[in-house]
């Protein structure tokens, strides 16, 4: 039985918007949230444990998806349900556009560890990205690539920000995620004979002439400083997207893309 909500001050309510709001919040509680049906079901499906489910029924309407995500829930027997008006769950819908569905999701740390790679892993790596919007757009791109894992090296924003969540519409969930630092990452892919393809205008070849059909991890930085020095130590190759015009880069989510299909295209062709 769903609890009704009426009160846009009612403290679940305050809980909530503060775990939108506050990184820090979302570290003490060990609680992050996720908003509309496709991400909280690709949430549930990767083993992510709802502590918390908030729905206006007039805007989740009969949706498959939405019954798929009660019964996901109510199959649990953990997860505390609360009804809210449309007028209160506007208050607490952190997007425009909304679909009637919000969670509170226990976090869990996922480490170098546990990642499990295939044969020929491909893996995305992203050194000190800070927009939690590109972040979110490269994980679409991994995930559509099919790749392994993305190592997140000293990240600027942690990967449970509903920005990043709504920006890789649950990708975030579907490709193995990891933070850790940039030291840990060489060390981890290093020890598993995975090629470091470092992208980068200096010293470097162009893309498609480097072969990734092997293990391969594809580095890349900030648009505004690039790569540490550490990678570039620490690369078998350094590579480069060909610039036909006036701009000497590309966003970053744009490059990876580029980077990752190529990737595909080379094992593709060697099968």
């Amino acid at each position: 039985m769903a609890e009704i909500i009426t009160s846009a001050s009612n403290p679940k309510l305050r809980k909530l918007l503060a775990l939108q709001q506050k990184s820090s919040e979302r570290r003490e509680s060990a609680l992050f949230v996720v908003e509309g049906r496709r991400e909280l079901l690709h949430c549930i499906a990767a083993g992510f444990q709802v502590h918390s489910l908030f729905i206006c029924p007039e805007l989740a309407g009969e949706s498959p998806e939405f019954k798929e995500i009660l019964a996901a829930v109510k199959s649990g027997g953990r997860t505390n349900i609360f009804e809210l008006s449309p007028e209160v769950y506007s208050k607490a819908a952190y997007r425009e556009s909304t679909e009637g569905v919000i969670a509170e999701v226990r976090s869990r740390n996922f480490g170098l560890a546990d990642l499990e790679l295939g044969e020929k892993p491909l893996v995305m790596v992203l050194e000190g990205v800070e927009k939690p919007g590109n972040l979110g757009a490269v994980l679409r791109s991994c995930d559509a690539a099919k790749a392994d894992a993305v190592l997140v090296c000293d990240p600027k924003c942690d990967l449970y920000n509903p920005n990043l969540i709504r920006a890789s519409i649950g990708a975030v969930f579907t490709v193995p995620c990891v933070a850790c630092s940039s030291e840990e990452a060489i060390a981890f892919l290093k020890q598993r004979n995975i090629q470091i393809l470092t992208a980068q205008l200096q010293d470097s070849s162009l893309y498609y002439d480097c072969d990734m059909s092997g293990g391969t991890a594809l580095v890349m930085g900030t648009e505004s400083t690039g790569l540490s020095n550490e990678w570039r130590r620490a690369a078998d190759a350094h590579i480069r997207i060909p610039m036909q015009g006036k701009l000497d880069s590309l966003n970053v989510s744009v490059s990876a893309a580029i980077l990752l299909f190529e990737a595909v295209r080379q094992r593709h062709t060697e099968k």
